[in-house]
């Protein structure tokens, strides 16, 4: 399904739309985890359980940081980027399984979505800095070292092991919706039985608003904020969002989004944003990256096939294309 709307952009703003009577009372709060903007919303009558429900959920957010890292040294993922080519890596059962999950999505998507892409961090810059095309040899040689099939698991031993010397693994694509996901299931144990956790763009929303409605998610151009130009209803889902505005490069009148094809090792073209709606916030992640790397047609191919998953594109020609099934509304 195709409509063409001009748009520069897409972004996600929570509305709860709830009457004054309503029972339940929007606790918030916004924070930085991960490099990113959190921002966390319980719904609960007494305000203290509302809170402690949110805490439990950043608190739950800082720990996978701290297990998913490559940035600090101590943390089991860098021991598993050290250790590239030379020796295998006990690991928690916990990123072992995410490990494992990653690379089911690699099969899924053909190697469009792969952790190891991380080899090419040093390569690209999408903050300015960058004047010019890396030398094709500096991003074939990096890109030489992608290669999900060079994840060796043991499970026996619950070891990881990157095959190649140079190898990195990175969790950017996978790893915010899994923390978003963690810190729903956490805060549900504490008592939130409604709520919203959004990751910079990776959403997700359970129960009820606090007028006792689906939570609902409007789909704006940057340009214009208080302008909502589609709804989408998400009743216990998630939204996650991949986009190129804000980190892009442009090279002889040619966009070079900031998302890698570990295929290739050079930027995606084609597509703004892909915006993913399924159960899961980390499937969604994955998904996301994935449909941006396979661009529209191999895409939006792949996601009618799964069940239950939806997908929305804007192209660089600011043209709105979706997934069959996926209802879009005009208001509420």
């Amino acid at each position: 399904m195709k409509r063409s709307i001009l748009v520069t952009t897409i972004s996600l703003l929570l509305t709860t739309c709830a009457p004054v009577w309503a029972q339940g009372q929007k606790h918030h709060k916004v924070v930085k985890l991960m490099g990113s903007r959190f921002e966390i919303t319980a719904i609960h009558p007494d305000a203290q359980t509302a809170w402690n429900g949110i805490n439990a959920g950043i608190a739950e957010i800082t720990r996978i940081e701290m297990l998913i890292s490559s940035w600090d040294p101590d943390s089991q993922t860098s021991d598993i980027n050290k250790n590239a080519g030379i020796k295998p890596v006990k690991v928690d059962r916990e990123l072992f399984d995410l490990i494992k999950r990653g690379m089911r999505i690699s099969e899924l998507t053909n190697g469009a979505f792969d952790m190891s892409y991380a080899s090419m961090d040093r390569i690209w810059k999408f903050d300015g800095s960058m004047k010019e095309l890396p030398k094709a040899k500096i991003v074939a040689k990096a890109a030489s070292k992608i290669g999900y099939k060079n994840i060796i698991l043991n499970e026996a031993e619950q070891t990881v092991f990157l095959k190649e010397k140079g190898m990195k693994i990175g969790f950017g694509a996978i790893g915010k919706g899994y923390a978003a996901q963690k810190a729903k299931e956490k805060m549900k144990m504490m008592g939130i039985a409604g709520g919203v956790v959004n990751a910079a763009g990776d959403l997700i929303a359970w129960g009820k608003d606090e007028g006792n409605k689906d939570f609902k998610v409007g789909i704006a151009d940057p340009g214009q904020k208080d302008k909502v130009m589609s709804w989408l209803v998400v009743d216990n889902g998630a939204v996650v969002t991949s986009g190129d505005y804000e980190r892009f490069a442009m090279f002889n009148g040619k966009r070079f989004a900031h998302i890698i094809d570990p295929r290739t090792g050079y930027p995606t073209t084609g597509i703004k944003s892909v915006t993913i709606i399924c159960p899961n916030p980390e499937l969604a992640d994955a998904l996301s990256t994935s449909v941006f790397v396979l661009g529209q047609s191999e895409g939006l191919q792949l996601i009618n096939q799964l069940k239950g998953i939806e997908c929305l594109i804007i192209t660089d020609n600011n043209e709105l294309i979706t997934s069959d099934n996926l209802e879009l509304k005009d208001s509420l």
